[in-house]
């Protein structure tokens, strides 16, 4: 199955996994003061300049692709490690929102669209 194949009350749980799990997140972290949020970034470009190279010739699913996943999961849990189903609405939240679509549609046009389906699949593997 594919995160754009999901049924919608599935997709609706993760939406409200992410929300409830980064609001008590940033509650417990003071808005999360121990990430180095310039860091953060710094490592995300480098990943998401990795990623999109693979776009045009890679599976989301593919090893590669997936071995990357690992890092972007890694990087995300500098805030806090999401569930299986917040780290699905994280997903959902880059394709949703205008500014993150934007932002990571500018490394590549169908990045969304990929680390969408590259996320759903590490967290079905991996979570």
């Amino acid at each position: 199955m594919l995160l754009q194949e999901s049924p919608t009350e599935y997709l609706d749980q993760c939406r409200q996994a992410l929300t409830a799990e980064q609001t008590a997140s940033l509650a417990a972290t003071n808005n999360w003061s121990h990430v180095d949020k310039a860091q953060v970034h710094i490592d995300w470009d480098l990943l998401y300049k990795e990623i999109a190279l693979l776009i045009d010739n890679s599976s989301p699913s593919s090893p590669q692709v997936q071995t990357l996943m690992t890092r972007h999961y890694s990087i995300s849990s500098r805030f806090y490690p999401p569930s299986q189903k917040a780290y699905i609405g994280l997903a959902l939240f880059y394709r949703e929102n205008p500014d993150m679509k934007t932002f990571h549609n500018a490394y590549h046009p169908q990045m969304v669209e990929f680390l969408g389906e590259a996320m759903f699949h590490f967290s079905k593997d991996k979570l």
